[in-house]
């Protein structure tokens, strides 16, 4: 009896995890920079489109791998720009990415896993429940979609989207917590800085952590790229309240975390991720706390006026108290920006996403859903299904 062997899906693969798979079908280790250039530079969608690969390769590459992406259950452009994609990743579960254009970067927010246990207070994404974590392909998939759908767009429009990289900064601040998916996640960030695949820079990409610090510690030996930490509390009695990972790694150990991560960091600083929540976290007593943190180790402060969400109990600081922190921070000393609110209009601002996700997820009414507007995943050894822009 013949034994199938699953296809290998190689859009998650690492650099030297494409070379064992080219190894083990008998191919020259080089080939796996062809194949990652092929796949991740020019999004080659079909092996026999892989013209310098030897015939006899774009022959064989179907019965060992495949190309698989997620189907796109919705895609939603705001009236700024910004264009949000819900992802089907399978049994009832589905992500979201959001590109947001700059006059001189175009970054793209990916997903870490299919909702998040982390289950802070003011995030929309944390009231949906953990389903799974994401696969290296499935978090890369993302980044390969987003581009080519970004560059149908641009072609369309006549627009020059930053030269040939539509994307040139990546953030892993999505769905999920990226550190507590970290075996998948380190692949991912490889292939992102992998000159002969996405070619970005460790400074242009951002992983964002509520604080798990043993895996801050990991990051900074395996894969250093720019850390953002979402702090959203100055003490530690409140930050267990609005992020209970706290609990576990309390500020004296995140903020030491921290310090030793700036030792091989590619920037000099952490950014620091602080929700604005009217009468919970933006007293002057809250100020003074943030101010004495802020001046514990080189950081930028990055204040994130709060996004409402049906039942969340919170609200936003008053647009004059937000103006009094900026002023009374960089007063100090102290970098402090307000991030800008990009996409509501399609719940793709900070701590929206997954708003309109929960509800569709529930099998019955996500498979009426996907019989009118899904696009299916894309499969490479099937000649007649290609991507659909």
């Amino acid at each position: 009896m013949t034994t199938t062997v699953p296809l290998v899906n190689l859009l998650g693969m690492s650099m030297s995890e494409l070379e064992v798979f080219c190894s083990s079908i008998g191919e020259k280790p080089f080939r796996a920079r062809q194949l990652a250039r092929w796949l991740h530079k020019t999004g080659a969608s079909q092996f026999e489109d892989m013209t310098d690969l030897a015939k006899s390769l774009r022959e064989k590459l179907p019965r060992y791998a495949t190309l698989q992406t997620p189907g796109i259950l919705q895609d939603k452009l705001a009236f700024d720009g910004t264009r949000k994609w819900l992802f089907d990743v399978g049994q009832g579960n589905a992500v979201e990415a959001v590109y947001i254009p700059e006059a001189n970067r175009g970054t793209l927010c990916i997903s870490s896993q299919a909702g998040c246990a982390v289950n802070c207070q003011f995030c929309s994404t944390g009231k949906q429940g953990f389903a799974r974590n994401l696969t290296s392909a499935e978090i890369v998939a993302q980044l390969w979609l987003a581009n080519r759908l970004l560059r149908v767009q641009y072609a369309l429009s006549g627009e020059n989207s930053h030269s040939e990289r539509v994307i040139s900064n990546v953030v892993m601040m999505g769905m999920g917590e990226p550190l507590l998916n970290y075996e998948q996640l380190i692949p991912a960030l490889q292939l992102m800085l992998d000159d002969h695949a996405y070619g970005l820079s460790r400074r242009r990409v951002t992983v964002s952590t509520s604080g798990v610090v043993p895996f801050i510690d990991r990051l900074s030996q395996d894969c250093p790229v720019a850390l953002a930490v979402s702090l959203h509390a100055p003490n530690d009695t409140l930050r267990n309240q609005l992020v209970p990972l706290n609990k576990k790694y309390p500020l004296n150990e995140l903020l030491s975390a921290c310090l030793r991560y700036l030792k091989y960091a590619p920037r000099d600083f952490i950014t620091f991720e602080y929700v604005m929540l009217k009468d919970i976290n933006d007293t002057n007593q809250h100020l003074q706390e943030l101010i004495s943190i802020a001046r514990y180790m080189p950081c930028k402060l990055n204040l994130i006026p709060f996004n409402p969400f049906p039942n969340s109990g919170l609200l936003c600081s008053d647009k004059e108290r937000i103006k009094h922190f900026v002023q009374t921070l960089n007063g100090a000393g102290i970098v402090t920006t307000v991030r800008k609110t990009r996409g509501d209009d399609i719940d793709a601002a900070c701590g929206q996403l997954a708003g309109e996700v929960k509800d569709r997820t529930h099998l019955s009414k996500r498979i009426n859903f996907l019989k009118t507007e899904t696009i299916a995943p894309f499969v490479s050894d099937n000649k007649n299904d290609r991507v659909p822009v």
